[in-house]
C-alpha cells in the first residue's frame, strides 16, 4: 500500500468506526467482533476448500487469504486486530504484517484460534460473521444481529474514497485480462487456454478471482452463467463468437466486465456494435437521484429497439415489443447490480438501515438494485442480448411467437448472446466509467 492510498485508507477506517458506532448504539450493543472465517473440509478428506474471507472483516483490513483471524471493536477505543500466525510446516504461515494499514489497530498474534479468547470485549456484543457453538463461551455474544447487519449494509453502497481507488485498481486488473483474453481468441484459442491468457495478464490465480470466469464461445454465451473451459479449439469454420465475464481483485474489491466479439466482421459484429451503443447510453443515464429501476427499464426498451432494427420482430415496434414483454426473452436478468467488497454487493433492495425494502418492478424477477442511486455508490450497467433455448421455446409456444422471425433467431442461434458490462461510479455531477477508463489506461 503506498502512500496515498494509506492516507485514504486511514480516512476509511474512521468512517468504518463512524458507521459501526451508529449500528451499535441504535441496536444496544457495546463492541463488535468480526470473525474473518475459518477453513471448511471437503467430505472425507484432509483438503480444505479456498478460503473466503468474511467480507464484513475485509472491510476493515486488505486481509483476504488468513483464516481464524478477528476484528474486536468497542466505539471510543483503537480496534483491535487478532491475526492468525501459527506454527505450521505444513503449510506456509501468514506473514506478520508491517504495512502502514496495520497502524490503526492493535495488533496482537494468535497461535491458536482459540488465543483470541482472553481478548473479546466485556459487555453485549455483536458477532458478525460465521458463527461456532464454541464462541458461546467467550462472551455475551449475539451472533449476526439484524439490525446491526442491516445498518451496515445499508451503508455499505456509499464507497469510501479507498475504496474506490481499490476498485479502479481492480478494474485495471481485470481490463489487461481481458486485452490479453481478446487476443487468445482471436489466435483461435479454447476456452481453457484464453482463461489462463486471462490469469497471467491479470496476476490472478483461480482462488483470487472474486468469482469464477466466464469465457463462452459460440453457443455457450447463452448461458448466464457459464463456468466450463473446454480444452479443445475450434475449428476455425466453426469458430463464431466469444463471451467473457471476468473481474478482478485488489484488496479484496471486485470488478465485474463483460466483453463480447464475433470472429468476422459479419451482421452479429453490427448486433455487438449497436449493443455498445445502447449500454453506453445507460451509463450516460446514471446521475445522482435517478432511480436504478428506470435504468433497467431503459435497458429492455434498448433491448426492444434492436429487435425491431434487426428485424427479429415483425409487426411491432418498440413500444409494443416491450408492452408484450418480448425483450425479456432476450434479456432475462437485471441490468446490474452494487459492486464492492462482494461481486453481488448487499444492500441492494435497502430502503432504509432498518430493513425495509424496495420492490422489484413486476416482471422482472431478477433485477438486483432497486435504490435510487446517489453519489458515491458503485454498480455495474450490463444489457444483454441473448439466444437462449429454453426461453425461446416459452415464446414459440406462447400468443408473441407470430411477431417472431424464426429464421433469424436461428441464424443467430450459433453465436449465443451478447453482453456488455461497466463499473459506474456515481458523482456529484453524474458518473464515472471505471471500466472504460481502465481499458484505455492499459491500451
Amino acid at each position: 500500500m503506498d502512500d496515498a492510498l494509506a492516507t485514504l485508507y486511514t480516512a476509511h477506517v474512521t468512517i468504518q468506526k463512524l458507521r459501526y458506532d451508529r449500528a451499535l448504539s441504535e441496536a444496544h450493543f457495546d463492541n463488535a467482533v468480526v470473525f474473518a472465517g475459518a477453513l471448511h473440509y471437503q467430505f472425507v478428506d484432509d483438503m480444505s476448500y479456498p478460503f473466503k474471507v468474511n467480507p464484513q472483516f475485509k472491510a476493515w483490513a486488505p486481509v483476504t487469504d488468513n483464516p481464524n483471524c478477528f476484528i474486536v471493536y468497542t466505539p471510543g477505543l483503537k480496534p483491535k486486530l487478532l491475526y492468525y500466525q501459527p506454527v505450521d510446516y505444513w503449510h506456509k504461515v501468514a506473514g506478520t504484517p508491517t504495512e502502514p494499514w496495520v497502524a490503526k489497530f492493535d495488533l496482537i498474534m494468535l497461535a491458536t484460534p482459540d488465543d483470541a479468547k482472553p481478548h473479546m470485549p466485556k459487555g453485549r456484543t455483536a458477532f458478525l460473521g460465521e458463527w461456532d457453538e464454541r464462541f458461546a463461551a467467550w462472551g455475551d455474544f449475539t451472533p449476526n444481529p439484524e439490525a446491526v447487519i442491516n445498518s451496515l449494509d445499508f451503508d455499505r453502497a456509499w464507497k469510501t474514497e479507498y475504496e474506490i481507488v481499490c476498485l479502479r485498481l481492480a478494474n485495471e486488473r481485470g481490463a489487461r485480462g481481458h486485452r490479453a483474453a481478446e487476443q487468445a481468441f482471436r489466435d483461435g484459442l479454447s476456452e481453457y487456454e484464453i482463461h489462463l491468457a486471462y490469469l497471467r495478464a491479470a496476476d490472478h490465480v483461480d482462488e483470487e478471482l472474486p468469482y469464477g470466469n466466464i469465457i463462452a464461445l459460440n453457443e455457450s454465451a447463452a448461458t448466464l452463467h457459464y463456468y466450463h473451459h473446454t480444452r479443445p479449439r475450434f475449428d476455425e469454420s466453426k469458430l463464431y463468437s466469444f463471451l467473457i465475464d471476468a473481474g478482478a481483485s485488489y484488496n479484496g474489491y471486485a470488478s465485474d466486465i463483460t466483453r463480447t466479439y464475433s470472429r468476422r466482421k459479419d451482421e452479429f459484429q453490427s448486433l455487438i456494435d449497436a449493443m455498445d451503443v445502447m449500454q453506453r447510453g445507460l451509463v450516460d443515464a446514471v446521475a445522482p437521484d435517478v432511480n436504478y429501476i428506470d435504468i433497467h427499464l431503459l435497458a429492455h426498451r434498448g433491448v426492444a429497439d434492436l429487435l425491431h432494427e434487426f428485424r427479429f420482430v415483425r409487426d411491432l415496434d418498440a413500444d409494443g415489443i416491450v408492452e408484450r414483454r418480448i425483450s425479456s426473452t432476450f434479456l432475462p436478468h437485471g441490468v446490474g447490480h452494487l459492486l464492492g467488497l462482494q461481486v453481488h454487493d448487499v444492500g441492494g433492495f435497502m430502503a432504509n438501515r432498518s430493513g425495509k425494502t424496495i420492490a422489484k418492478p413486476d416482471g422482472h424477477p431478477w433485477l438486483r438494485l432497486t435504490r435510487v442511486v446517489e453519489p458515491g455508490m458503485v454498480f455495474t450497467i450490463e444489457p444483454g442480448f441473448y439466444f437462449i433455448d429454453s426461453l425461446l421455446a416459452e415464446l414459440k409456444a406462447s400468443d408473441n411467437a407470430k411477431y417472431i422471425d424464426w429464421d433469424r433467431i436461428d441464424a443467430f442461434h450459433k453465436y449465443g448472446g451478447i453482453r456488455i458490462e461497466d463499473n459506474v461510479l456515481v458523482t456529484d455531477t453524474g458518473r464515472e466509467n471505471m471500466t472504460r477508463n481502465a481499458f484505455a489506461h492499459v491500451s
